[in-house]
């Protein structure tokens, strides 16, 4: 089920949203058995089946590999704390991590390790033909997190399977993140705060994504089919589809963010940010501090500190780099594509550590902006690419290989076609818009007139958006294959 659709939006949250807010947080029931009274956590337990029947919707089979990677974290997580201190803590510790990167191993990289074998040994073993599961990528991470966390004493373990459950399937951010750990919202589980504000910000920053997708994403994503087409190729034309791919991809994965940290603020959680501006960063290093920051951190605290981070040899350090880059491609898909996409990163990560950031420090800070931007994108363009082979071709096209010309009618007739939203995409990725809003409520007047637009808009542009569902003209998040 898509946030980006008629069913979801007025039918499946509409429901969710008033029974959630019908029932308490929880109220006592008398267990016969024991003579005791215990508490019911009727929030949570609307959320727990609403989350599982919002991804048997789009997942029937799938549903039973999620139910049984959530009881495995339980159990482990139970068996952790139960034995900690000895050295059976950690030999649970590592079946849970090898229980739950074995089951997104099979299901996402079966078929890439037997085409590679295939290709290697002149093997013809066959392909499994497994369909990959729905948002398995980010919530085999979210259990991992939790696990670890529990090793680490960094979380107390979860006793309850009703609440463990609630935050692995949490439908707001269940099959494209954010990675949200369960350190973030282990208080929200137990005692979560509902305020019309909350509710207010929350419905204002779900509309806003969904706007960033549909309005945006979704049409530079036509604009990226049509010059994929074009018959008059010209470098300016491979530019402009650079251009496309990387805004589509930004405001595609940031509008979802914002409509899972909009929904998470509605029902009472606080997820962290996701994105923070990444084009305008003055380094890669930067912008991968600003883009799919739950990704970033989470290979940070769980793969490149425990390897040594950077406190070790420089020779052991381009080692972590270089692996933990590889990991983060290929986190992204099972392709070579992917794997050189992410080694791509660890390249100008290691030029910028040694030689890069001493010699842009010499010189005006726009060349560093340009730098990146350039890099980033080209690496969209691999990104997006149709495999390695399309995608080299793509980029020597950019810069004019294969004797294409510069310019042709056919890129200015697309130009002039998609300028407004190409502008609207330029400047979204900016914080000009926010920073300008912010500056002017500072002046009361300002402030007042503010408060009396800013629910107007958001409603135009949820009818807006709406107008586009019932025309069928939206598409699935990119991110829901990965």
């Amino acid at each position: 089920m898509l946030f980006s659709s008629i069913s979801f939006l007025y039918y499946f949250f509409a429901a969710v949203l008033l029974l959630y807010f019908i029932v308490p947080f929880k109220f006592k029931i008398f267990k016969k058995k024991s003579g005791e009274w215990v508490y019911f956590e009727a929030k949570n337990f609307v959320l727990f089946i609403s989350s599982f029947f919002f991804y048997f919707y789009g997942e029937p089979i799938y549903t039973i590999l999620m139910i049984a990677t959530t009881v495995s974290s339980y159990i482990h997580g139970l068996l952790i704390d139960r034995f900690r201190k000895t050295v059976w803590s950690k030999v649970f510790l590592w079946t849970s991590v090898i229980t739950s990167l074995g089951a997104l191993g099979f299901f996402k990289y079966s078929d890439f390790f037997i085409s590679n074998v295939n290709g290697l040994f002149n093997t013809e073993f066959g392909l499994l033909g497994l369909a990959l599961p729905i948002g398995i990528s980010f919530y085999t991470f979210q259990t991992l997190s939790y696990t670890i966390d529990v090793y680490r004493g960094d979380a107390k373990v979860q006793k309850s399977f009703i609440r463990l459950a609630t935050y692995v399937a949490l439908f707001p951010q269940l099959i494209a993140g954010p990675i949200v750990r369960y350190t973030t919202i282990e208080e929200d589980l137990t005692e979560r705060k509902h305020t019309f504000e909350g509710f207010a910000s929350g419905a204002t920053r779900f509309v806003i994504g969904l706007s960033k997708k549909v309005l945006i994403a979704d049409t530079l994503g036509g604009l990226a089919n049509s010059l994929r087409a074009s018959d008059e190729q010209s470098v300016v034309m491979y530019w402009v589809l650079a251009i496309a791919l990387s805004l589509q991809l930004y405001f595609d994965f940031s509008g979802y963010s914002d409509m899972a940290i909009g929904l998470g603020r509605i029902l009472g959680f606080r997820f962290l940010e996701n994105f923070n501006y990444p084009f305008i960063s003055k380094s890669i290093a930067e912008f991968w501090r600003r883009w799919h920051m739950s990704l970033g951190s989470w290979f940070r605290d769980y793969l490149y500190i425990p390897l040594g981070g950077n406190r070790v040899p420089i020779g052991r350090w381009i080692f972590n780099t270089l692996v933990v880059w590889f990991a983060t491609g290929f986190w992204h898909g099972a392709d070579w594509t992917f794997i050189l996409w992410g080694l791509y990163f660890a390249l100008f990560l290691v030029l910028e550590k040694f030689f890069l950031n001493k010699f842009f420090a010499k010189i005006p800070r726009v060349f560093s902006h340009i730098y990146v931007v350039v890099l980033i994108l080209i690496s969209f363009v691999l990104f997006s690419g149709n495999g390695i082979t399309g995608a080299i071709t793509d980029i020597g096209s950019m810069f004019g290989a294969g004797g294409i010309p510069f310019w042709s009618a056919e890129t200015g007739y697309y130009l002039g076609g998609y300028a407004f939203v190409l502008a609207a995409g330029l400047i979204g990725a900016t914080p000009i818009v926010k920073n300008t809003v912010l500056k002017l409520k500072e002046n009361k007047t300002c402030n007042m007139i503010l408060n009396v637009i800013e629910p107007i808009f958001v409603v135009v542009m949820l009818l807006i958006v709406t107008a586009y569902f019932v025309d069928g003209s939206f598409s699935p998040f990119l991110y829901f294959r990965f």
